[in-house]
């Protein structure tokens, strides 16, 4: 098989590509009525470099979050299952070759533990993180699947499982949605193929083709959810987002669906690591990148992961990320154990934020935002391309937004500490008067009554 990501013709457009404020005002445009950009649209964007015409791609970018994803966030936690691995990744603390990293795989004993301490905290959501190991085949992660939605806490249940783990045969995809996960996560980390060769020496994550078309046997198996992503900093960040894109652009020309979900994490400090920062990403072009992504994908959610500090992220939300992990730890049994300090040896690499979910939902509530742990259109069937015809002209808000407001009232009923709950309350008020439909916000008022009266999980 070949690749599908033309590299000559990506260095030719950022090399070439000289746009004009009118030009990027025009592909701001078509982006607002929510059309998927092209790779010479994006490149356009991608060589802006005077404040007057960046400014209109930050505001453009925000403009469009809103209109389609409205002030929500959805929240999430990643839970590691186990750090075997046979990849010797190089900016991986959890490579093979690095001896000082503690391996553990989780018993089922203690994945229950740590699922009853996450919904002990109102986690609603997880994403299951694998190493590439014999052991962690697809009959492994589906009994993890199963035991995550088995494990309940009082009030608290997780409803949503997905999968951050290696890439699979048709058949191994097929046990998995078979026991019902979300979305299946493969990050390319690079889609510079020597580069990718470079940081991927040996182990069956070396072979970049077959990673590359991970998430079509995916598809071919059911699973029409999928989300990709790149690690910035190993090459160049513009290479980097025209590489997501026309993986994007694969998947939507192949499948008739582009990825849920886009995810653009910048390497961070790793127990026994160390790579060139020659391509390290500042935190102006992080910025840049993540508004760009949004305008060329808007169908597509954006995650923001917890490696960024709370001043960044506070900062990049706003430009087009749609979901955020909060209150995470990265080491096996960091959330039963509750550790003071992060330990380095004991995770893939260093968290930028390590609040608590409750700190988390207070800040988001009083920026502004209404935080969700709406899992409704999955279990509804609205994936895929369902979804895409929701989202792509801006139905979903029918859906997200009353959601968003149930899953948070559940939220300060049950886990708001003294200060969140006030400010969640308030948060609710906001978003109920912004609703264009009486009728619509009459029923949202009316199942909250019944949260309030003991009720628990109401969606539309």
């Amino acid at each position: 098989m070949r690749s599908f990501i033309d590299e000559k013709k990506i260095e030719k457009l950022l090399q070439e590509t000289k746009p004009t404020k009118e030009q990027i005002e025009k592909i701001i445009a078509k982006s607002l009525a929510k059309n998927r950009l092209s790779l010479e649209e994006t490149a356009a964007l991608l060589n802006v470099t005077d404040t007057e015409t960046q400014n209109l791609i930050f505001q453009g970018a925000k403009t469009l979050k809103e209109k389609i994803y409205g002030n929500r966030i959805v929240l999430f936690a990643p839970l590691y299952i186990g750090n075997d691995c046979t990849n010797d990744c190089a900016y991986c603390a959890f490579r093979c070759s690095n001896k000082e990293a503690r391996r553990k795989t989780l018993s089922e004993e203690e994945l229950e533990k740590e699922i009853k301490s996450l919904e002990a905290n109102g986690q609603k959501r997880l994403i299951l993180v694998f190493g590439e190991h014999p052991k962690y085949d697809a009959d492994f992660i589906a009994q993890s699947v199963k035991t995550a939605y088995a494990t309940k806490n009082g009030n608290g249940e997780i409803r949503r499982v997905n999968i951050n783990a290696a890439p699979m045969e048709v058949e191994d995809y097929k046990k998995l949605k078979g026991v019902g996960i979300g979305t299946y996560q493969i990050f390319q980390e690079t889609y510079h193929q020597k580069t990718y060769e470079k940081y991927h020496p040996s182990g069956k994550k070396s072979d970049y083709i077959n990673r590359l078309y991970g998430l079509d046997r995916a598809q071919e198996a059911g699973i029409d959810d999928v989300g990709i992503g790149a690690l910035f900093g190993l090459y160049d960040w513009k290479f980097e987002v025209l590489g997501l894109l026309s993986h994007a652009i694969h998947l939507e020309e192949k499948y008739h669906v582009g990825p849920h979900t886009i995810s653009f994490p910048r390497v961070q400090p790793a127990h026994n690591v160390k790579i060139s920062d020659k391509y390290i990403v500042n935190d102006k072009d992080f910025k840049k990148l993540v508004a760009i992504l949004r305008l060329a994908v808007p169908y597509t959610g954006m995650i923001l992961t917890a490696r960024e500090n709370p001043k960044i992220r506070r900062e990049v939300i706003e430009l087009g990320c749609s979901q955020i992990d909060a209150g995470s730890r990265i080491e096996l049994k960091g959330y039963t154990e509750q550790l003071e300090e992060q330990e380095s040896d004991r995770q893939q690499f260093k968290l930028g934020d390590t609040r608590s979910l409750d700190e988390v939902m207070r800040e988001l509530c009083e920026g502004g935002y209404t935080p969700s742990f709406c899992t409704g259109c999955y279990r509804l069937g609205r994936t895929g391309e369902h979804f895409m015809e929701l989202a792509k002209p801006g139905f979903i808000q029918n859906y997200c937004t009353p959601n968003a407001i149930l899953t948070l009232k559940e939220y300060l009923e049950d886990y708001a500490k003294n200060g969140t709950k006030e400010s969640g309350e308030a948060a609710i008020k906001k978003a109920l008067n912004a609703m264009e439909s009486e009728k619509l916000r009459v029923e949202v008022i009316e199942r909250m009554k019944r949260i309030k009266a003991g009720e628990r999980d109401l969606y539309f």
